[in-house]
């Protein structure tokens, strides 16, 4: 049941003998399986088929199946396959086909099933339990909702407290319970057919996560590296962190929740039983210890990871060895005995950004943790040591949630260090032949991401990263006094970051600028030819910077000014390699999109506080999949003719828009030829992302163009599917419930 694939594949009658013979291939038997049940004499009768083939695990099973079909395509015929595997559905629906993602239960019918199994008809006159706590933890999951009612149907009528007793004691159920038989069974399949101890390992790391807590991706993989579950280059034995994030997101198993502008995901996370199960899974196999109700069983733990406000019983780690501990998570509060890092002799992972006692302190006592490699701080930090730089290991550090203003140079010499996260100066002058200069001139740094720093006037910074030649991301903060008429320092390194020779050792490059009015002019003197593959500008703009038109390899592009004019629009439709596109402000000058332009974008975002839209004339942007129209004043269509758009597959609205506004979308989705969806926004915290630049996540309209039925993509003559997060199950249709849904809902 987990991420249920629905794919059907256009299928055709008999083939030609020595097509099907070749197909075959020279060792098949022509006396196949198809001969022999009489496929010939059914495909004569009938004139088609329609086949319904369930639960397709890996690609060759669905090749194997297709070498046995006819392949006359003048007769109509479907088949329509299950699968859990995303890249098993693409490949079903491969040649003109159609992959439809099946959705959970919404809340009125999961309550609905639920209820039904729960409750026993003869009490029906009782009042119904709140099950609130029950469909948080299914999810949706019809397997899940029809197990739990089940078994609290076996117990008596249910009440609420049962409700919450078996949604805290779910791992022991799925493990000992009879009636959770069937869903351990789709559980542990699940888990057991990855390929690798270490995608293996990776999972189990979720448990380190609160639940209905989003985590970032990044961050993930960056942690997953510094515990040594993948390698940077992928081996044999190991696989590399975004392979290992992909292949779980393929079978499913773990949801993107919010998706980054490149429509690459930013941050993710499991549901429901799976849930559950990994929990239960790491917990079990004192893989993780979690910390959540006041007690801690194991005497030996290697990852630790202390729930909200729960870590306040010093007691409770009296007996614990710490010194062998790999990984430690706080999110909350914490005892002083926890927080002795003096105890932690192995640790590898500190993840403290959500630690309320944290205090400047406990950071002199982690510059100790030598075999530190990601660091995330956070609470009442406000300065780093210069002993930092004592870390040698240390790969990543994030200083974002801290009240860090000012970095030591000492920071710059670490010579593992990669990735840099906050918002700090550097006051510090760094002397020609100091150890950091001596470090830097080398070319020892191996820095890569370095966002953001504050650049006030003095060069300090700015002369450093000229040093940086593995620099790949840099987010620099403009705040230069009034009276600054000497910006030579910040243009040089602009300058030399974006510089075109670098294309050749840096794949792909990207700056994020912050400015004022003052800095218009540095803007308008950097020279061509250079090369980014990202840039976001956040400033007033009167004109589009001559080095913008000019970078070579740009895919991505964001600005936030007041006032966007026409000027400005009409110079970036000449950036022919686009194919992302953000405008956020109060209002775009009158502009129109002409025939050809945009010729590669994929995705526009207009954000704006007046609803000036610009008028998109037929031929333009011909390859556009995503449109976002971000205004809460957005009446009707606002003259946007989606119909020209003939590869659009979704429309974002504002969520404030009238339900006028709304169903006027929806109805012009539902004739569009491609039946875009039509999505709602919903705004995240700042502090999730990333790089805290964008971070959304998008919630459909309650419209029918996000319930398409089966039947009504059967008769469309196209092919397949994935969905995000449900229990696998070794039959997908048979452990789906299905047959309860249909009846709980008729």
């Amino acid at each position: 049941m987990n991420g249920d694939s629905v794919a059907r594949v256009d299928g055709g009658g008999a083939a030609a003998a020595e097509e099907a013979e070749a197909r075959r291939g020279p060792n098949a038997s022509s006396d196949t399986m198809l001969d022999r049940l009489g496929f010939g004499t059914m495909l004569d009768t009938l004139g088609g088929y329609f086949i319904v083939i369930d639960d397709i695990r890996t690609e060759d099973q669905w090749k194997t199946i297709k070498s046995a079909l006819p392949a006359d395509k003048d007769i109509s015929s479907r088949i329509l396959v299950t699968t859990t595997i995303q890249s098993v559905a693409n490949a079903c629906s491969s040649s003109n086909g159609y992959v439809h993602k099946m959705s959970r239960l919404d809340k009125m019918c999961s309550k609905q099933l639920f209820t039904k199994k729960a409750c026993p008809d003869k009490y029906s006159c009782y009042k119904q339990p709140d099950p609130a706590e029950v469909l948080k933890k299914c999810d949706g999951q019809p397997l899940a909702l029809v197990t739990i009612g089940e078994f609290l149907q076996a117990k008596g009528w249910p009440t609420g407290p049962s409700c919450e007793d078996i949604c805290t004691q779910i791992g022991y159920h799925l493990e000992n319970d009879k009636s959770f038989e069937k869903m351990r069974r789709v559980l542990i399949h699940n888990y057991s057919t990855l390929p690798s101890h270490a995608l293996k390992a990776c999972l189990l790391y979720f448990g380190m996560f609160p639940s209905n807590r989003p985590i970032r991706k990044k961050s993930l993989l960056r942690r997953w590296l510094a515990e040594g579950f993948v390698e940077p280059q992928p081996s044999p034995s190991s696989p590399d962190p975004i392979a290992a994030f992909n292949s779980l997101m393929d079978r499913n198993i773990i949801e993107p929740i919010n998706l980054s502008n490149n429509d690459n995901v930013k941050t993710c996370q499991t549901y429901g039983m799976m849930r559950e199960f990994i929990l239960h899974m790491s917990i079990s196999q004192n893989f993780v210890t979690l910390f959540c109700n006041d007690k801690i069983e194991p005497k030996y733990v290697r990852r630790l990871s202390l729930h909200e406000s729960s870590a306040t019983v010093v007691d409770s780690f009296s007996t614990v060895d710490l010194s062998l501990v790999r990984s430690l998570a706080i999110f909350g509060k914490a005892s002083q005995t926890v927080l002795d890092l003096s105890k932690y002799h192995l640790l590898r992972v500190l993840d403290l950004e959500k630690c309320e006692e944290l205090k400047d302190d406990h950071v002199k006592d982690i510059c100790n943790l030598l075999l530190l490699k990601y660091l995330s701080l956070g609470g009442g930090v406000t300065t780093i040591p210069r002993d930092i730089v004592k870390l040698k290991h240390l790969v990543s550090l994030d200083v974002r949630r801290t009240k860090v203003q000012i970095l030591h140079v000492e920071v710059f010499q670490l010579p593992s260090l990669i990735h840099l996260f906050g918002k700090f100066k550097l006051t510090d002058i760094v002397k020609p032949k100091s150890e950091v200069h001596e470090f830097l001139s080398k070319g020892k740094s191996n820095l890569e991401t370095l966002a953001g720093f504050v650049t006030d006037g003095s060069g300090g910074f700015l002369h450093l990263m000229g040093y940086m030649n593995k620099l790949s991301k840099v987010k620099i903060l403009c705040e230069l006094p009034a009276g600054c008429a000497d910006r030579t320092d910040l243009k040089e390194a602009i300058q030399q970051f974006i510089e075109d020779e670098k294309q050749a050792n840096i794949g792909s490059r990207s700056l994020s600028l912050h400015f004022g009015k003052c800095c218009e002019e540095l803007l308008n003197s950097l020279k061509g030819p250079c090369y980014l593959s990202s840039l976001k500008l956040h400033g007033d703009l009167a004109a589009l910077p001559q080095f913008v038109v000019s970078l070579r390899g740009l895919r991505e592009l964001c600005l936030w000014s007041t006032r966007l004019t026409a000027g400005v629009l009409e110079a970036l439709s000449n950036l022919s390699y686009l194919q992302y596109l953000k405008l956020v402000a109060d209002d775009l000058d009158k502009f129109v999109v002409r025939d050809q332009a945009f010729c590669r974008l994929l995705r526009l975002s207009l954000e704006l506080q007046c609803p000036t839209f610009p008028t998109i004339e037929e031929g333009a942007l011909p390859f556009l999949v995503t449109l976002q129209l971000l205004c809460k004043d957005l009446h009707g269509l606002s003259d946007l003719k989606i119909e020209h758009l003939k590869h659009l597959k979704e429309v974002t609205l504002d969520p404030r828009v009238t339900p006028t506004t709304r169903g006027t979308w929806e109805k012009a989705a539902r004739e569009h030829p491609n039946r875009p969806k039509v999505l709602l926004l919903k705004s995240v915290d700042a502090a999730q992302s990333e790089l805290a630049d964008y971070t959304i996540a998008s919630e459909p309209a309650e419209s029918a163009i996000q319930e398409t039925s089966i039947p009504a993509l059967l008769n469309q003559g196209l092919v397949a599917s994935s969905s995000v997060m449900r229990e696998q199950s070794t039959s997908v249709l048979s452990n789906m419930g299905l047959s309860e849904v249909s009846s709980a809902l008729t």
